[in-house]
């Protein structure tokens, strides 16, 4: 595999744990603070949790919801500027038309909206005894596949409750993707269980670089978050990985260690296309 025209072959990578409270403008001033700590430490993309300006759960996302664009991006798109940096703005419930989205917006170097991903799959789940959790009584599902250009390589998206559907990460393979990012909260139910794996296994059937953002634990909250954001490397090695407290996890992602990979072990070109094949329905 040829890594594509000049791209860049390493870069650094930031997956802010944050810790998220009620007060919406508190979480904004920490956030963009620690977008400044990473670029200030050579993070050339640098990624929010999911639901970094307000706390998770149904009963919040109708009262923090904004418009995209509104005051949680303006100021993303002003510190991505600031610092030169690609912002992956974690996510915020967004307001459109009536509806209430689970929604991640990107951000250039030079403070430009580049893609705005809906989360696809609503977090709904029952697992006895232990979490009961309906985003679809207040979320709308996204209909589009994110992907963004960077100078070092092609990037997916997906949120959470993404991770767990391996066609997703296949299409971003499929276009082109080295890097997948997830913002995500999994909880003390799934966190121990899947959160590790998913990434290790999205990372190996596709020979890609995953990680994913997590708030920082809070035992107080309503909805507890696992934490443990994560780096994972296309051999399925963890690279980086943090505990549940608030901090930043910094991880050098390599593309020539992605291109040898794929070059040991050709799956995609022995993949039998006459025998089955995941197909997107939408561009």
């Amino acid at each position: 595999m040829r890594l594509p025209g000049r791209a860049m072959a390493t870069f650094r990578l930031a997956l802010i744990q944050l810790h998220v409270s009620p007060i919406k403008s508190d979480n904004l001033t920490r956030a963009c603070g620690l977008i400044r700590e990473a670029a200030k430490q050579g993070a050339k993309i640098v990624s929010l949790p999911e639901c970094f300006n307000s706390p998770y759960g149904t009963k919040y996302f109708p009262e923090y919801a904004e418009k995209i664009p509104g005051d949680s991006t303006q100021k993303l798109s002003e510190v991505a500027k600031e610092c030169s940096v690609f912002v992956i703005g974690g996510s915020i419930p967004e307001e459109d038309a009536g509806r209430l989205y689970n929604t991640c917006a990107v951000f250039g170097p030079d403070g430009t909206l580049l893609v705005k991903h809906r989360k696809l799959h609503l977090f709904d789940i029952d697992v006895p005894g232990k979490i009961t959790f309906q985003e679809s009584k207040t979320l709308s599902p996204g209909d589009s596949f994110s992907t963004f250009d960077t100078p070092y390589c092609r990037v997916g998206l997906g949120i959470c409750y993404d991770l767990r559907f391996a066609e997703l990460a296949q299409i971003y393979a499929q276009r082109g993707c080295q890097l997948l990012v997830y913002p995500g909260a999994f909880n003390l139910t799934t966190g121990p269980a899947h959160w590790e794996l998913l990434q290790r296994g999205r990372a190996v059937d596709n020979q890609v670089y995953v990680a994913t953002a997590s708030p920082a634990r809070d035992d107080k909250a309503s909805y507890v978050a696992w934490g443990h954001s994560t780096v994972v490397t296309p051999w399925g090695e963890v690279l980086a990985q943090a505990g549940t407290e608030e901090t930043i996890v910094y991880s050098d992602i390599d593309l020539t260690k992605l291109a040898e990979i794929r070059q040991q072990i050709p799956i995609f070109s022995q993949k039998r296309s006459d025998l089955y094949a995941v197909e997107a329905k939408k561009p």
